[in-house]
């Protein structure tokens, strides 16, 4: 019995390091680029928009689709960039060692 109580203590510490990860992952924010900077999207280490920032120069009705596909560009470089910063803060948390398969964290 005393491994399942190191066990079940370890899980708790484990637990408590993942609320802390994700409450530093809700403060964080991650950039997005594209079009060589003329479109940023900021978003949230969960993956939520925060900002958008436009170069005025894209302001153009003649351009609108290549604003818009700049925008999608940007947000899948910040989504991109949100995940690989989750992996990292995971691989941290679990000293490199994998999850098991179906754990689901979040």
């Amino acid at each position: 019995m005393k491994n399942f109580g190191q066990m079940m203590k370890q899980a708790q510490e484990l637990q408590g390091r993942m609320a802390e990860m994700q409450a530093e992952m809700e403060r964080t924010r991650i950039e997005g680029r594209s079009g060589g900077g003329m479109v940023v999207v900021t978003l949230t280490g969960k993956g939520d928009m925060a900002d958008v920032k436009i170069d005025p120069s894209l302001f153009k009705p003649e351009e609108s689709e290549i604003l818009e596909d700049l925008i999608v560009a940007a947000h899948n470089d910040a989504k991109n960039k949100v995940e690989e910063a989750m992996k990292e803060k995971m691989k941290s948390l679990t000293g490199g060692l994998p999850l098991p398969p179906g754990l689901k964290l979040f």
